[in-house]
């Protein structure tokens, strides 16, 4: 009786162990699947940033948090790199524009790899493109000897040096193959293609699509009224 006894007892320890094993199992194979499908997400639809500077007022404030589309202008195709860490360069992976089916437009608000350190991530405007003439006169800007009527610059001042002079006049400049010419909003305040050049096309990571939650750190309050606003 008692041997009867301690093997149905074993039996069911074991029978408890194995849905302990099996329940460890499931919730592992839902993380690692919840994980994989975040990264197709990230890689191949959407993005979030943060906005961290001024460049973009009054379209984007800091703090301001957007979803970029990474499939507005064609599929991100990951392709093998190089980066700097802790001033060590070593081979990764990245995501390139590659094959395209949307073509890039003046006025477009993007994100992509700034030129002067790819590890990094500029949000800018699309203001001159593949054999486009730019030019700043007086603040104003014109595409090909014709003024761009554009609603989205401002002046807030602020500028010094190399960074004022650019503010009022720039160019003419003429755009190569193959990229874009960016500006920011607040065009006495962003450090954009004026100082350091063209975009390649294939840098660009996505199209700006919409603003899904604001922190006024100033203030330490929500801007309820920015959130849901599409990025025009």
């Amino acid at each position: 009786m008692g041997v009867e006894m301690a093997e149905k007892e074993k039996e069911r320890t074991g029978t408890a162990e194995k849905r302990k094993k099996g329940h460890a199992r499931e919730i592992a194979e839902a993380v690692v699947i919840a994980l994989i499908l975040a990264l197709i997400i990230r890689t191949f639809l959407i993005q979030a940033f943060k906005i961290p500077s001024g460049s973009m007022e009054d379209t984007l404030l800091v703090g301001d948090h957007i979803i970029v589309s990474k499939l507005s202008y064609g599929l991100q195709v990951p392709k093998p790199a190089m980066i700097k860490i802790l001033g060590t360069t070593v081979p990764f992976f990245e995501t390139r524009l590659s094959r395209t089916w949307g073509g890039v437009e003046r006025g477009d608000v993007v994100v992509f790899r700034f030129p002067g350190d790819r590890s990094k991530d500029y949000i800018k405007r699309v203001v001159g493109l593949p054999g486009d003439r730019v030019e700043l006169r007086d603040r104003k800007i014109y595409i090909n000897g014709e003024r761009w009527d554009e609603r989205f610059g401002v002046n807030k001042g602020g500028a010094y040096g190399e960074e004022a002079e650019k503010s009022v006049s720039f160019g003419p400049y003429t755009v190569p193959d193959g990229a874009v010419f960016a500006m920011g909003d607040n065009r006495d305040r962003s450090y954009d293609s004026r100082y350091w050049g063209p975009v390649p096309i294939e840098d660009i990571k996505g199209k700006a699509l919409i603003i899904y939650w604001s922190w006024d750190r100033d203030s330490r309050w929500v801007r309820f009224g920015r959130i849901g606003d599409i990025i025009k």
